[in-house]
């Protein structure tokens, strides 16, 4: 195992009762997914960030994937490298016309050779998150989900947890223009390491639609399905969201409208049309540092949770939401 990882389970650990609090002793059946890792502290999608995310008691931890050169699914959130990475000075040749270096363009090999850095704008070397990780500092890789299933999987046999996993299939059509499809790919390792049915603990996500159908109609997943929704539009697809899929995905966009003339919240129905579909409403991003007006963190939880009744959320900081649903739960 990486030595930072190792140094992270050490101080985490204690602090934090790892062994006496497992996940499913919290009393409320609201779901925590661990956002890129623990993303918040660490840059994201690193083993150093998912092994940290670990030991914050999440109930899944997300893997966003992206096909290599040589077909190996890589844990990364875009199909480009040059805002995470310093792919720029390794491989300065190896960018496209549109001068964007793309994972698939690499193989795994190659990918390893890279330091992965805390997220950044690739023209002004400027962090996104400035108050977060230190930008290019230590030193951290990327790795494949083979990888990642088997740290927590390891982390779940060696603790008696039971953290699951939440992939993503990214951009397929891009993948299918390059002569892979990724979906057939990630669906044989997920069957091999022994996630097959909606009884094991695994969702799979997509935005494309056309994609997670065929998933599940021509592909023949019987996985936990959850529908990803990037546009307002889309809001008005559910029942045939429902035809294929479990869940969705929306943003918090998505599920809170602003506020009215007294600064009261409005809410969407959103929710309340999936709910009534029976479909489950896992929200995406709630960020600590990135609060859209709303004057707490505690308080966004508070109106994603109770207010809008959402089934689960996305976070970059899980240590803090499993605070909120611990206090809230007594």
């Amino acid at each position: 195992m990486h030595k930072n990882i190792i140094f992270i389970l050490f101080i985490l650990i204690p602090c934090s009762n790892f062994f006496s609090q497992t996940i499913v002793s919290r009393t409320n059946d609201k779901v925590i997914i661990a956002h890129r890792g623990a993303s918040g502290y660490l840059p994201e999608h690193t083993m150093e960030s998912k092994a940290m995310a670990y030991a914050m008691h999440p109930d899944f931890i997300e893997q966003d994937l992206v096909l290599s050169k040589d077909g190996v699914p890589i844990v990364i959130h875009d199909i480009y490298l040059d805002d995470i990475t310093d792919v720029a000075e390794k491989f300065p040749h190896k960018s496209r016309d549109d001068n964007r270096f793309y994972v698939i363009d690499f193989t795994y090999k190659e990918l390893l050779q890279l330091n992965v850095l805390e997220r950044y704008n690739p023209k002004t070397k400027e962090a996104v998150f400035p108050n977060r990780f230190p930008y290019g500092k230590s030193h951290f890789n990327l790795h494949s989900l083979q990888d990642e299933i088997e740290l927590i999987q390891g982390l779940n046999k060696s603790t008696g947890n039971d953290v699951g996993i939440y992939p993503e299939i990214k951009n397929p059509k891009f993948h299918r223009e390059n002569g892979k499809d990724i979906s057939k790919i990630v669906l044989k390792i997920l069957n091999d390491y022994g996630y097959t049915t909606k009884s094991d603990n695994c969702i799979l996500q997509c935005f494309d639609a056309p994609e997670l159908k065929r998933i599940r109609t021509d592909l023949k997943s019987e996985l936990f399905l959850v529908q990803l929704i990037g546009w307002k539009l889309e809001e008005g697809q559910l029942e045939n969201y429902q035809s294929y899929a479990d869940g969705i995905g929306p943003s918090i966009k998505h599920i809170i409208n602003g506020f009215d003339k007294n600064g009261n919240v409005i809410y969407s129905d959103l929710v309340k049309n999936a709910h009534d579909l029976n479909l489950i409403v896992h929200a995406f991003t709630f960020r600590a540092d990135q609060l859209e007006g709303i004057p707490s963190f505690e308080k966004l939880l508070e109106l994603g949770f109770i207010g809008a009744n959402v089934d689960g959320i996305f976070t970059d900081f899980p240590d803090k939401v499993s605070d909120f649903l611990n206090k809230n739960s007594q």
